[in-house]
């Protein structure tokens, strides 16, 4: 292969070339004079465009000034008097945040109302969740009042930018809204939010609008709130979400939850209450409403699918005017639904807890919550609830010991009564008379146990309502419970089971468990005590069949309900075991009882009014039936 060789002839080309193109570059360069007459060039081009930049911008301006002057005509048109509320700085979606240690409170400039409530604190679904508890959040609440105008227009102050001032007295912070339509002319909202305090002071008031609203009839102001689902059980929440409110003379009502939709129209109503479970929100008034139009609506059709919100609350309340204005001082409360809090407020705010009616409530706030109050202020809450089982356990005891007594009295006359009813089967007047006249010789009362059954009725009813309304078993755990105000879920079925869930709760099957041993203890012995009558079913069948019923029945009923109710159930059974043992095998001895009744045949015993009342009227209705004959 040839060997390649440099080529001189073309290097000296190369070099000839640059030299040409250095030489051009060189001769080529503009003078001084053309550098300075380019550079001025550039000036005039930059003070060109700066002029046709101003031009354009005075232009836009002129432009902005009529589409300003084209909606303030609009706002004139639309508003009246309030256009002159758009004219201000504070005519934009912001916001004003006062904050406490309990609350955090957003107000809005458009429509000058709540836009966002969050009680500190605590948290939604379960403990450590992240998520505090907001009652109104993301537009779930509207706080408007109608405005007829005397130039015929409506307006909803909901749509309106009102204007916020800031301002502190002492330790309080307030926010002043103000609903512009001059200067001097104004509806405005007053807020005064205290240190940990979940009540606020809160303001309706106008000046000047004599001229500009219509006086002659109230102003319609709707509440209307959209309610969150806050807690693990949407069924359970929803149970005891509700409207409650007070008339003036101290009454209270509500609108029934269980309803799809319930409404009523009430007179001087005081507070106005929408109560979801656990927390509340409160609407009260030194001036009365006249008038209250208020509604509930159940958004939980199906609780797979309706697990947002529970209820859809609306208040309609009139504001009367009163020389031209109206001036209403109120309140508003958001936080727990706890007794303690609400009661010290001394206005009646504890009827919104659903303690119970008469006695049972009665016996809820003078008894049990105290009681509980003092033994969970030094214990935990699940060992609480044992020991408040106990105390009212031991307490029931005497009456315990009665009903059993009397039972055990009628078990031992029982062959006695039948030899009756058989002797005078033919003759239901005389077999009445000859079994009155047993039971009066024997010093047995058919009605003695009845009696403490009965007495133990208010008990049970106010125990009922009493842990469902406990907002300190909230989220507080106890064994396999995490939360005791709901239920205690130790398995999630893939599928759910019509008026039982989705999940297998343990507290109920133990409680069931419980109440099974119970009634098989003392079944037997209420069929004995329980004298056969002509034409009455029969009530061991009966007994029977309950044996069975009432376990399920607790089963499927307490699944979703709070654990710590279960705990309460499953533990009063326990002990109501151990003690009608106690009674049955060691302080009751069966042949002294029946020794006892012998020795009272024989004693002559004065026959009571009553007794002798009656002994007449079987005589008397005997001798008619002979009569007939």
């Amino acid at each position: 292969m040839e060997e390649k060789k440099v080529d001189f002839k073309s290097i000296i080309g190369f070099v000839l070339i640059s030299g040409v193109l250095m030489w051009m570059m060189y001769s080529n360069q503009p003078t001084k004079e053309e550098l300075e007459a380019q550079q001025k060039a550039k000036q005039e081009q930059v003070e060109q465009t700066k002029q046709q930049n101003n031009v354009t911008t005075n232009e836009n301006v002129v432009v902005a000034s009529t589409n300003d002057s084209l909606s303030q005509l609009k706002a004139q048109q639309a508003l009246g008097a309030f256009a002159y509320s758009t004219t201000l700085p504070s005519a934009k979606n912001d916001i004003t945040e006062i904050k406490n240690e309990v609350l955090s409170l957003k107000v809005s400039n458009k429509g000058g109302y709540i836009t966002e409530a969050t009680v500190l604190g605590f948290e939604r679904f379960e403990k450590n969740s992240g998520q505090l508890v907001q009652l109104i959040k993301d537009n779930n609440a509207n706080f408007d009042i109608t405005l007829n105008t005397t130039d015929n227009r409506t307006l909803h102050t909901k749509d309106l930018f009102f204007e916020p001032t800031v301002t502190k007295e002492g330790d309080n912070q307030v926010v002043t809204m103000r609903l512009k339509a001059g200067q001097n002319q104004f509806l405005e909202y007053r807020y005064v939010l205290k240190p940990n305090e979940y009540m606020l002071d809160f303001a309706i008031r106008s000046q000047g609008l004599e001229n500009v609203v219509n006086t002659s009839q109230p102003l319609n102001l709707e509440w209307q709130l959209k309610t969150y689902r806050n807690e693990k059980s949407i069924s359970y929440e929803n149970r005891y979400t509700e409207l409650l409110f007070e008339y003036e003379d101290g009454k209270d009502d509500y609108l029934n939850a269980q309803k799809k939709e319930a409404e009523t129209t009430a007179e001087s109503v005081t507070w106005v209450a929408f109560k979801q479970h656990h927390f509340t929100s409160i609407l009260l008034t030194d001036t009365p409403f006249k008038e209250a139009k208020l509604k509930s609506e159940n958004l939980v059709d199906n609780e797979d699918i309706d697990t947002v919100y529970t209820k859809n609350f609306t208040a309609n309340l009139p504001l009367a005017f009163k020389n031209g204005a109206v001036n209403y001082d109120m309140n508003w409360y958001y936080g727990p639904a706890k007794y303690e809090i609400l009661n010290d407020y001394k206005r009646n705010l504890d009827e919104v807890m659903p303690l119970g009616w008469g006695i049972f409530g009665w016996i809820n706030r003078y008894l049990f919550i105290p009681i509980f109050g003092f033994i969970s202020s030094f214990m935990p809450y699940g060992i609480a609830i044992i020991v408040f089982t106990i105390l009212v356990r031991i307490a029931m005891s005497p009456i315990t010991y009665k009903s059993y007594l009397s039972q055990a009295k009628m078990k031992v006359i029982r062959p006695e009564i039948q030899e009756i009813n058989e002797k005078y089967k033919d003759n239901a007047m005389k077999k009445q008379q000859e079994t009155m006249k047993l039971y009066s010789k024997a010093g047995v009362n058919p009605m003695a146990g009845c009696i403490p059954a009965l007495m133990q009725i208010p008990i049970f009813y106010a125990l009922f309502q009493f842990f469902p309304s406990m907002f300190d078993l909230r989220q507080k755990s106890f064994l396999w419970a995490d939360d005791l105000s709901s239920y205690d879920a130790i398995f999630q079925l893939p599928f759910r089971i019509p008026f039982y869930g989705d999940h297998v709760s343990l507290f109920p099957i133990l409680a069931s468990v419980a109440i099974f041993f119970y009634m098989r203890m003392t079944t037997g012995d209420q069929q004995m005590a329980q004298p056969p009558q002509d034409g009455m079913p029969d009530m061991g069948k009966i007994m029977k069949a309950m044996l069975y019923i009432s376990p399920i029945m607790m089963l499927f009923f307490f699944n979703n309900y709070a654990s710590g109710l279960s705990l309460y159930y499953f533990v009063s059974n326990l002990i109501t075991i151990g003690i009608m043992y106690v009674i049955k095998y060691r302080i009751i001895d069966n042949d002294k009882l029946h020794a006892q009744i012998q020795e009272n045949k024989t004693k002559e015993k004065k026959e009571s009014k009553f007794q002798r009342k009656m002994r007449e009227m079987m005589e008397q209705a005997e001798a008619q039936q002979k009569n007939k004959k």
